[in-house]
C-alpha cells in the first residue's frame, strides 16, 4: 500500500500529514497531475470547433476522458456522460433540465440521508414549478427506510433522488432495490455518488439507475469538474440548463436548435484540463485492484472503529463496522463541540471535518447540531489510525 500512497504527492511529501478528510475531498494523484500537465504545456487549445491539429489533439483528449468516465461508471455509451462544474452542477442540470418536463402536483422523493446539493436544487424546482417533495425517512442507522417507499410512491411520482453513500455516516444505500420499485412504477431514479465514486468503479447498468453524478475532487482528481451521467432515452427529453456557444446547431435572431447530447448540455468552453485529469483519474482507478483496496479499508476502519467503542465519551453516528458502509465515520463527544475537537487534533496534524456536513436534515434526525468526522481513502495506512488515536486521546485530555 506504500508504493500506492506514493503516489499522491501531498502525502509522499508529509505535508497532508494525517489526512483523514477524504469525504471533503480526496488528495490528487500523479498521472493525473502529469496528464494535466501534458495537456497544458503541450496540448492546450479549445475543443469541438477547431480544425487545426492541436485543436483536434485537444478534443480527442476531452473526448477521451468522457470515455474513460463512461468505463468507470459502466455506461456503454460515452455520449451519456456529460462534463459539468461537479456534483452539484450535475443535479442542478437535471433539476432544471429534467424539472422543465414536470408540472405542479408531479411528485419528487428525496432521501432524508442527503447532502444540501441534493436537497436545495429540488426546492428550488418546488418554488418555481409546483411540485411536490416527499421524504424517504431513514433507520436508526442511517439506511433509507424501503419498506417506506412503496407507500410515498404514488401516480405522479416522477424521480426518486437518493445517495449512494451518506457523507456523514457511510451508510451505504441499496440502490438496485430502490430501481427496481422505482421502474415497476415508471419512476426515475437518480443517484448521487460524490462518495461512493471514490471507493471503486461503479456499474450504472447493474444498478438500474436513470442518472448518476460524480465529481473531480472527490475522485483524487482536480477541482471545479464533475459528471453528468443519464440515460440516452432521459437525457433526449431534457431541456437545456444553460445556453451558449458549443450547445447550438444553428442560431438565427428568431430561433435556436441545440445540438445532440451530451453537447446540448455543455454550453461553453467546458473545464477542458479539468476534464482530461478527471479521465486520468479514472483511469488510474480502474487499474487498482479494488478487492484488495477494500479489504485494506475494512481493516482499518475496523481498528478505528475499536478504538472509538473503547472511548467512554465518545458516540458514534450511523451503522456499526460489518454493515454496509463505506470508511465514513461521525462521532460525537460528550461536552466537546466538533469544532473544538478538529481544532485540536489539526494542531497536531490529524485532518478532521467538523459540523453539520451539509446533512443539516440528516442532524436533525439523529437529534445533533454537528459531528466529527474522520473518513479513509485508498492511501490510509495504520499510521494514520494510530496517529488519529493518539491525538484523540491528548484532546480528550485537554477537553475534559
Amino acid at each position: 500500500m506504500l508504493s500506492l500512497r506514493d503516489q499522491f504527492p501531498s502525502l509522499a511529501s508529509g505535508l497532508a500529514g494525517t489526512y483523514l478528510d477524504n469525504a471533503a475531498m480526496t488528495q490528487i494523484a500523479t498521472p493525473v497531475l502529469a496528464r494535466m500537465t501534458s495537456f497544458e504545456t503541450g496540448g492546450r487549445a479549445n475543443v469541438k470547433r477547431g480544425i487545426y491539429p492541436l485543436a483536434t489533439q485537444a478534443t480527442a483528449a476531452f473526448e477521451g476522458a468522457r470515455a474513460a468516465l463512461a468505463r468507470y461508471l459502466g455506461a456503454e455509451n460515452p455520449n451519456e456522460v456529460v462534463f459539468t462544474s461537479g456534483a452539484t452542477g450535475a443535479i442542478n442540470l437535471v433539476a432544471h433540465g429534467f424539472g422543465a418536463g414536470l408540472t405542479a402536483g408531479d411528485e419528487i422523493i428525496i432521501g432524508e440521508a442527503e447532502h444540501h446539493a441534493n436537497i436545495v436544487p429540488w426546492q428550488m424546482l418546488r418554488d418555481r414549478a409546483g411540485v411536490i417533495l416527499k421524504v424517504l425517512p431513514v433507520d436508526d442507522a442511517g439506511y433509507p427506510r424501503l419498506d417506506a417507499l412503496d407507500d410515498l410512491m404514488t401516480a405522479r411520482t416522477r424521480l426518486i433522488t437518493i445517495t449512494h453513500a451518506s457523507n456523514v455516516t457511510g451508510a451505504v444505500t441499496d440502490i438496485a432495490a430502490i430501481c427496481d420499485r422505482a421502474r415497476a412504477r415508471g419512476v426515475r431514479v437518480l443517484v448521487d455518488g460524490a462518495q461512493m465514486a471514490a471507493h471503486g468503479p461503479v456499474d450504472v447498468t447493474t444498478l438500474g439507475c436513470d442518472f448518476y453524478v460524480v465529481t473531480g475532487h472527490k475522485m483524487f482528481g482536480p477541482t471545479g469538474v464533475g459528471v453528468l451521467w443519464a440515460r440516452a432515452e432521459v437525457q433526449e427529453t431534457m431541456t437545456p440548463f444553460m445556453g451558449g456557444g458549443e450547445m447550438i446547431r444553428r442560431v438565427t435572431f428568431g430561433e435556436t436548435t441545440y445540438a445532440p447530447p451530451p453537447h446540448r448540455f455543455e454550453a461553453g468552453t467546458p473545464p477542458v484540463t479539468q476534464a482530461v485529469g478527471l479521465g486520468a483519474a479514472a483511469d488510474m482507478l480502474l487499474g487498482l485492484d479494488w478487492p484488495e483496496i477494500r479489504a485494506h479499508e475494512q481493516i482499518l476502519f475496523g481498528i478505528l472503529m475499536e478504538r472509538l467503542a473503547a472511548l467512554d465519551r465518545v458516540t458514534v453516528i450511523g451503522p456499526g463496522g460489518n454493515a454496509r458502509r463505506l470508511p465514513i465515520l461521525s462521532f460525537t463527544v460528550a461536552g466537546a463541540h466538533p469544532h473544538d475537537i478538529c481544532e485540536l487534533m489539526g494542531a497536531r496534524g490529524v485532518a478532521l471535518r467538523g459540523g453539520h456536513h451539509c446533512a443539516q436534515p440528516l442532524m436533525d434526525r439523529f437529534g445533533v447540531e454537528a459531528t466529527t468526522r474522520a473518513s479513509l481513502a485508498l492511501y490510509n495506512v495504520q499510521g494514520d489510525i494510530d496517529a488519529f488515536t493518539d491525538a484523540l486521546d491528548e484532546t480528550l485530555k485537554v477537553l475534559a
